[in-house]
């Protein structure tokens, strides 16, 4: 079985230490094909070199967590990126960007410009899309209806009505190590009752680790470390097979093809 890991922030510190081992586990589960989604300009060249070096896909955007720090022109220096890297096969999305309503004191309206400006260029450059919804469903459609861009919403866990909607304007919805949580009942739920097209799958590594890593704050403040990584993505995988009834086999060929249409360009890298 070949596993398609749509969302892993390889270029980390946390991962610094022993990089070419994580990917190395990977490999070994089973893991083909990693996509690394860019948050900052600072980090642009980052995840296309680590895309290069390990034959993995990566995207090019400003995260919504990092908008705050971010300067006007960081928008024109991600349109001369995506300019210069157009033709370049590894280049999947524009990413991660989005709307993040959750953490508080952040200025929403600047995020709200951000978000509005990169789908934009998304639509100019024909890229789907990789987009951060944190307690901000309604928002990002708000936008989404204006601009038909198409993609992934990443670690979703809105209403099942808003994944209805995104749905209906060509999304899929990622699903990763919160899934694994028998407490978090609407993820499981969408994850168990969505179109089996609508599905992705995804790690987050280093963050959203799943249940069998979490540490307590407790334990994190002791020293306790819960690092996610790609590795974990057929063990995360084995949670949505057993919440839909499908076998490990079906939910590869499923997942991965659902990666594929949301990112074209995977078709001819799945395999590297």
């Amino acid at each position: 079985m070949r596993w398609i890991d749509t969302h892993c922030h390889l270029d980390a510190a946390e991962f610094d230490a022993d990089r070419d081992a994580v990917v190395a586990r990977a490999r070994a589960a089973g893991v083909s094909q990693i996509v690394l989604p860019a948050v900052d300009a600072s980090n642009f060249d980052a995840v296309k070199a680590l895309a290069d070096r390990y034959g993995f896909a990566y995207a090019l955007g400003i995260h919504p967590l990092c908008v705050d720090r971010a300067a006007d022109a960081d928008l024109q220096k991600l349109h001369t990126a995506l300019q210069a890297r157009r033709d370049d096969p590894r280049l999947v999305a524009v990413g991660e960007i989005g709307i993040d309503h959750f953490i508080e004191g952040l200025d929403r309206a600047r995020q709200e410009q951000f978000f509005a400006a990169q789908i934009k260029l998304a639509r100019e450059f024909d890229l789907p899309v990789i987009v951060h919804v944190r307690r901000s469903a309604d928002t990002l459609l708000k936008h989404l209806r204006r601009v038909a861009v198409r993609g992934i919403a990443h670690a979703f866990n809105g209403s099942a009505q808003q994944a209805q909607v995104f749905v209906e304007l060509g999304f899929k919805l990622g699903f990763g190590g919160a899934m694994t949580f028998d407490r978090a009942l609407q993820i499981r739920r969408l994850a168990q009752t969505l179109p089996a097209e609508a599905i992705v799958l995804e790690t987050d590594a280093p963050d959203i680790p799943p249940h069998w890593l979490y540490r307590t704050a407790e334990q994190r403040a002791a020293g306790a470390v819960m690092r996610n990584e790609s590795a974990e993505l057929p063990r995360i995988a084995a949670t949505l097979a057993a919440l839909r009834g499908w076998t490990l086999a079906e939910t590869a060929r499923i997942t991965g093809a659902n990666a594929v249409a949301a990112l074209p360009r995977l078709a001819g890298l799945a395999d590297s």
